[in-house]
Parts: C-alpha cells; structure tokens; sequence
C-alpha cells in the first residue's frame, strides 16, 4: 500500500496523478492545503504501520513531526519527502527527505518532476513521451517559466484543474496518461479553457483599477483584494507596473494572502516567512494574519488605487524628446526632459532633479509620487504655458 500526501495545487496534484499512473488502487492519495498537512501526517502516524510506503510531495513537515517521522523510519517504517522549496531545505539532513529547488542545468525544480525521477530511478514506471510533456508542463507552470517561453498549455492545464474538481481532473488526466503517447486537451477542454480565458482577461481587468500602493520597510508595494486568478493577476499587475517590487493578494474570505514579483532581486517567500507562510521566490503565500492585515488590509484601507496612464496619447509618450509629463494624486504635475549625455530631468515646482535615464525618471516618479501619464490635452497645455514662462527652445524647454 502507498500513503500519498501532498498539495493541492497543479504540482501536488501533480503528484498526486503520477502516484495513480504507477501504483494504481494501491495508491491512496490525499491532497492538502499547507496548514492541513501536519494533521494529516499525525493521523497517517496513528492509522497506518511500516507495511505503508509514506510519500510526502510539494509540502513539508514541522519539527514535531520530523522527529515521528524519524521514529517511523528507525523502526522500520518507509518515508520519502519531495519538495523544491527553499524553505525545505534543512530536511535534506533527513535520510528520508530529498529537497531540491533547482537543477545542475538551471531549470528549477517542481515536485512533480521531482517524484517523476523518483518513480523511474526506483524502478516504479518506465519514462514515457506522453508522461515527459505532462511533467514538463506542470515543472514550467509551478517555477513561472510558461512566462518566459510563452507555453500556453502549461497555464491552461492549471486552468483546467480549476474548472474541475482535483478527483475529476486526476482521473481524467491519468487515464489519458495511460491510454496515449502523446499529451492533449480534448475538444471539449479547449472551449472550456477558451471561455475561461475570457473571464480571465475581464477579471483582471476590473482588478487593474482597484490597486493601491505603498511601502513595506524598503520595498514598494501593490495591494489588491481578490479571490480567483492569483498568478496571472499577479503577473500582470507586475508587468504593467514594473517599479513596484511586489504585489500582494489579499483574499478576505479564506483569510489568506498571496505574493507575486516579476523582479530577480525580490524574494516573496521571505516575505511570505515572516507571517508564517512560504513558497517560491517569485510566488508564495501566507495567512491572514493580524499583523499582516494591520499592513496590508488596514494600514492601505483609506489610499486611493493608483491611476492608470494615459494610453491613447500621440504627443506625451514616454521618453519623447519634447519631454513627458506626470502628475500626482494631488494633481501636482512633474514634467521630465532629456538633457545632455543621454540623462534626464524632472521638474516639479520649480525644483530639478537629475537622473541618469528616462526608465530611472519615470521609476522615481511612479515609485515615490504614484504618478501617471497625462492625456495629451493636457500635456499640450501645459507646454504652451512652459514655453511662455521659459521662452522657446530654452535648454530643458519646449522644442518645436
């Protein structure tokens, strides 16, 4: 018999499928939230001898329960534990836990890839085309790098399993494993996954305009309430405002937050750490606790969302020679112009500041003054007026 507990995301579930592919009904799987697993591998400890094979994948123990598990094992019992989570890490001094965040290659690991090497070293199942594709897409989706080579597929098979329910969705998945050589969506799943897109697509869009900004110690923050869509709305958020550091996800109703960053210098899992929760560099979680709502629920409750910039302007686009103009929530309007060796000016309140390019400008401005992109209405108006106070073709003026 084979005890398996693990996640109940894409790379848990996962798992989950690859356990049912090589050990059919003798697998008993368990999907998990992180706060449920500690419970469930107590209870395993109580219900089940050393004739149980015990995987534990994509989730980790607390320090109670390593020392069972160790007790478990020195009695005879068997134990693997599978993750790729930083966090982890210290249950590699384990002989019964193997935690593996990247490869030799690069690649970052998952868990699904992870128990798939497992599975084959250990002589469980034979490597297959169809089974290769699967865990390539579940290994890209998990570690964010669909993103990066734009594979579609590995999203939408995570949008799949939440269109199902896990059991319906590891069902189908290990029958069509099974019965194939290759991976697919069938036709009923690509109209599924098309409407799905659509309501995507307007979810966040509706999203994009309740964000508010604010710091947390040294990092620039984006706040947004939301229950679906955490990933891709993150992502996007980050996308279009690059000169946050990251964005949190406040969900209400399950009490719990979510941490997304496009930046390679920002680990969200620190942060995620420090209200007891964890994950990825680039995507981790937590609970809602009370000091996390103090920050990221009371403390922004009054701010205004951040205005969105102008999009259909012809004349005030960023990095125009003629200059750009931002303004504040307040109104105050902040106008940047290039001037000599390629560095830029801002000018606000008679005051000027340099900097060494447009993109730093513009992250100064967005970063610590929330600022946005005019429509060109007022840009033009506001150029006529600079001209007649600095006087036409003035350095750092208006230049026809």
């Amino acid at each position: 018999m084979y005890y398996i507990l693990t996640h109940n995301d894409l790379d848990g579930v996962g798992c989950g499928i690859l356990a049912k592919y090589a050990f059919g009904e003798k697998a008993e799987v368990r999907y998990n939230s992180i706060g449920s697993l500690n419970y469930q591998v107590e209870r395993f400890l109580e219900e089940h001898d050393k004739k149980t094979y015990l995987f534990i994948t994509d989730l980790s123990v607390n320090e109670e329960n390593e020392k069972r598990l160790n007790e478990f094992v020195q009695m005879g019992g068997k134990v693997t534990l599978l993750d790729h989570h930083k966090t982890a890490l210290h249950l590699n001094e384990k002989e019964w836990a193997s935690v593996k965040v990247a490869y030799e290659d690069g690649r970052l690991a998952s868990a699904t890839s992870l128990f798939y090497e497992f599975l084959q070293q250990n002589g469980f199942l034979e490597e297959k085309a169809s089974l290769n594709e699967f865990t390539e897409l579940v290994r890209q989706y998990d570690t964010w790098e669909w993103d990066k080579h734009n594979n579609k597929t590995a999203k939408q098979l995570n949008d799949l399993l939440f269109l199902m329910s896990i059991e319906e969705f590891a069902e189908n998945m290990t029958q069509r494993l099974q019965e194939h050589d290759r991976f697919f969506f069938n036709e009923f799943e690509e109209k599924l996954l098309a409407v799905e897109n659509e309501k995507i697509e307007r979810y966040i869009r509706k999203k994009k305009r309740e964000l508010v900004q604010t710091f947390s110690g040294d990092n620039c923050v984006g706040i947004v309430h939301a229950e679906s869509y955490h990933s891709e709305l993150g992502n996007e958020l980050g996308k279009q405002h690059p000169h946050i550091d990251y964005i949190a996800i406040v969900n209400m109703g399950g009490k719990r937050m979510s941490f997304r960053t496009i930046h390679d210098e920002t680990d969200v899992s620190q942060i995620a750490n420090q209200f007891g929760g964890g994950g990825h560099v680039k995507a981790s979680g937590c609970p809602l606790t009370e000091e996390a709502y103090e920050l990221f629920v009371a403390k922004p409750f009054r701010m205004e969302p951040l205005r969105a910039d102008s999009e259909q302007n012809l004349y005030n686009v960023k990095g125009a020679q003629n200059g750009t103009l931002y303004e504040n929530s307040k109104g105050d309007y902040f106008y940047t112009f290039p001037v000599d060796e390629g560095k830029w000016m801002i000018e606000h309140d008679e005051k000027q500041t340099e900097f060494p390019s447009f993109s730093e400008a513009e992250r100064f401005l967005k970063r610590y003054h929330a600022c946005r992109l005019v429509e060109d209405e007022r840009f033009v108006a506001f150029l006529q007026q600079y001209a007649k106070t600095k006087g036409l073709g003035e350095k750092g003026g208006y230049n026809e």
